[in-house]
């Protein structure tokens, strides 16, 4: 069974760096397209960051150059650089990646979510 388990969620301060993983288990024949959404108190969830199996970046507007998002495919990981945090990126961070698996076939999966603090 297909499992998305995220880790390197904490409490920065302003101004701060996280480094967030993605590593997707489970008998995974191909993995298309990865990315990394956000969901704050009482908002709703937006994307922060995707890639494409062949490495095609886009980024939301509001990530104006501070992050980066990276995938090993050989580890079936995706990855999401957070530099230079502010306060008002305080989020659970979810990975989701769209994934075609024995016997499921091809779907989309989400993570557990990370918490990621931005707080002086």
């Amino acid at each position: 069974q297909v499992q998305l388990v995220e880790s390197g969620g904490g409490v920065v301060q302003p101004g701060g760096s996280l480094r967030l993983s993605c590593a997707a288990s489970g008998t995974i024949i191909a993995i298309y397209d990865m990315g990394w959404y956000r969901q704050a108190p009482g908002k709703q969830r937006e994307l922060v960051a995707a890639i494409t199996s062949g490495g095609q970046t886009n980024y939301a507007d509001f990530v104006a150059g501070r992050f980066a998002i990276s995938r090993d495919n050989a580890k079936n990981t995706v990855y999401l650089e957070m530099n230079n945090l502010y306060p008002e990126d305080t989020a659970v961070y979810y990975c989701n990646a769209d994934i075609y698996s024995v016997p499921r076939g091809r779907d989309k999966y989400w993570g557990q979510g990370t918490q990621v603090t931005v707080s002086s």
